[in-house]
């Protein structure tokens, strides 16, 4: 009898290529670690992200003193905003962007690798979680948009 291998769920999950990645022209590099990856785009479209999405998007951290910083920098210029699909997509795609802040990010890791700047400046965002991923999706997204 062949040993049955646990699958991952495939999943969905967001993630934004901020606006310090666009402007120093990281974009095309970040996606070929994307694809690299095994990852499917199931959307994406370059944007000015808006306050209310700014806030709605980091709206769990509100409470916290760098919130207004998240917020202010997710708007300060055009963020890549994808739809990204695999098996175990959200734990996936967060092991290849690395630590939140790029001095903690490991050598291999888009931050690690990528990163120079200090927070909120590090380069992406993707979603913590399926649940995270499920209430950030449709901020940017509407389910017409998704292939």
């Amino acid at each position: 009898r062949k040993k049955q291998r646990k699958r991952k769920m495939t999943e969905r999950t967001f993630c934004m290529i901020k606006p310090d990645s666009v402007k120093r022209g990281l974009v095309g590099e970040i996606i070929k670690r994307i694809e690299g990856a095994g990852f499917t785009i199931r959307a994406a479209k370059l944007f000015n992200v808006s306050q209310e999405q700014a806030e709605t998007l980091y709206q769990e951290h509100s409470e916290r003193d760098f919130y207004q910083g998240l917020v202010d920098f997710a708007m300060e210029g055009p963020a890549l905003l994808l739809v990204l699909e695999s098996e175990g997509a959200v734990q996936k795609v967060r092991d290849l962007i690395g630590a939140t802040n790029p001095e903690n990010a490991e050598s291999g890791t888009i931050r690690g690798d990528l990163g120079e700047e200090e927070l909120p400046r590090n380069l992406v965002h993707a979603s913590d979680s399926i649940k995270s991923a499920e209430r950030e999706i449709p901020i940017f997204f509407s389910e017409s948009e998704l292939v």
